[in-house]
């Protein structure tokens, strides 16, 4: 088992999720400065550089963030992180996803999920994620990976309006009996 972390380093054989670190901005927004991977999402002008600095500033801050990586090529496909762990829930979320158009539909995200969840379900219990009220591509998603939907949240982001998110969760129990 590895020892727990919110920015263990996970691959499987096509993907590797590699720590976010400060100096990988330029490689990331090269994914991120595209009108269309945000148009589903809560904050829809994160293709412009200064809202994606703010950003990638919170990414750095939560110490639990990813880029997502395609091991062959070695390019840059997206980002994810672990954030809000709760020691007293036994819980953590994952969330802040998003995918460069070229990989949409390509079965990415169902593995980096995977992994994700392979790896956190040995430390914690419960798995939240955030997903906007309006993000048919996530929401779909989450009801592939077998998330119940639990409530509407109003959302606190790093340094952008509060938006209104769907909260969902898998159970550790529920999510090895798929």
């Amino acid at each position: 088992m590895i020892p727990f972390s919110i920015q263990a380093p996970l691959e499987n054989s096509k993907i590797r999720l590699v720590p976010l670190q400060d100096n990988d901005f330029e490689r990331l927004f090269a994914v991120a400065n595209d009108p269309k991977v945000w148009e589903q999402h809560p904050n829809k002008d994160r293709y412009k550089r200064p809202v994606f600095e703010n950003f990638f500033e919170g990414a750095v801050i939560s110490k639990g963030a990813y880029l997502i990586q395609d091991k062959l090529s070695n390019e840059i496909l997206g980002s994810t992180r672990f954030y809000n762990y709760s020691s007293d829930d036994n819980s953590i979320f994952i969330g802040y996803t998003f995918y460069g158009t070229k990989t949409w539909g390509t079965g990415i995200n169902p593995q980096v999920k995977k992994m994700m969840l392979d790896y956190i379900f040995d430390h914690v219990d419960t798995v939240y994620f955030h997903v906007g009220n309006n993000n048919e591509r996530s929401k779909k998603a989450m009801e592939r990976l077998g998330a119940q939907k639990i409530a509407l949240e109003e959302v606190a982001y790093h340094g952008e309006p509060n938006r209104i998110n769907i909260l969902y969760a898998i159970r550790k129990d529920d999510y090895y009996k798929v």
